[in-house]
């Protein structure tokens, strides 16, 4: 049995209905029930408790950012004053090739995900990025490829 946040835990039945809702995450409810072979009603009453639990999160479709036209993918070691880490949070939100910033322990405060149309439009926005008041100093690093996509159904094993 796993443990789950706010002290819920996930049993057999559980792990079979993740699994399902991993490998379609757009099925119905009545879908996930025949995938698994359970009642509707043990799925929908495990869905509306993980989610009211915030267990569960929204899904979203991954859109492909090379097909929107940026072909290059950061990521910018970010090191700022503690103190203006809110303010940098906010500012790096008002910059629309930041799709995601991580707060990390260690050397590195902040890792800032980024993409890029070029190297110079790259540039363009790293220097948005160290122009903010209270980045100090930053190192970006290109994403070669993807090796292992995100993936979760191993750790229901």
């Amino acid at each position: 049995m796993v443990t789950m946040r706010n002290t819920l835990r996930f049993d057999g039945t559980d792990q079979r209905i993740l699994r399902a809702l991993i490998r379609a995450p757009r099925a119905t409810t009545s879908a996930l029930a025949q995938r698994t072979g359970l009642s509707r009603n043990t799925v929908q009453a495990r869905l509306a408790r993980w989610e009211e639990t915030d267990v569960l999160h929204g899904f979203d479709r991954r859109i492909d950012t090379e097909a929107l036209g940026y072909s290059i993918t950061a990521y910018v070691f970010t090191e700022v004053t503690q103190r203006m880490l809110t303010e940098v949070s906010v500012a790096l939100e008002q910059i629309p090739e930041v799709v995601e910033v991580l707060g990390l322990s260690g050397a590195t405060d902040l890792l800032v995900q980024v993409v890029a149309r070029d190297a110079d439009d790259l540039y363009r926005v790293a220097g948005l990025i160290l122009d903010i008041d209270g980045v100090q100093r930053s190192t970006t690093a290109l994403r070669m490829r993807t090796l292992v996509e995100f993936r979760l159904d191993q750790l229901l094993e």
